[in-house]
């Protein structure tokens, strides 16, 4: 069976109601890191529907998980928060220094 071409190329009008009467669905999720730290997660979902089409499968689309995402098994996020509180002992402990260090330095300065 021979395969049939249309004489001209798809215009704009007919990608655009293709689009909405089908609509799409853009799932991200990024993560920016230095040296094992989190700087940045962002998760963004995009639909590009008609109205109609979003109202007919939006139960669907909003029950959908970002495909990507990883899943933190209980014993990794165990070891997050143990080292997360850790880290925060660490940074408590270094402010009291620091304030024992200012206080000491202001006195010796009084005349």
């Amino acid at each position: 069976m021979p395969v049939e071409r249309t004489s001209g190329g798809t215009s704009l009008i007919d990608v655009l109601d293709r689009v909405l009467d089908k609509g799409i669905v853009i799932d991200a999720w990024v993560r920016v890191s230095l040296v094992g730290i989190d700087l940045i997660t962002v998760e963004a979902r995009v639909v590009v529907a008609s109205i109609e089409t979003y109202l007919k499968y939006s139960e669907a689309v909003g029950s959908l998980t970002p495909a990507s995402r990883p899943v933190m098994d209980g014993r990794a996020s165990d070891a997050v928060l143990a080292e997360n509180a850790a880290l925060r002992a660490q940074i408590a402990g270094t402010r009291r220094e620091t304030r024992r260090e200012t206080t000491t330095a202001r006195r010796l300065r009084r005349p």
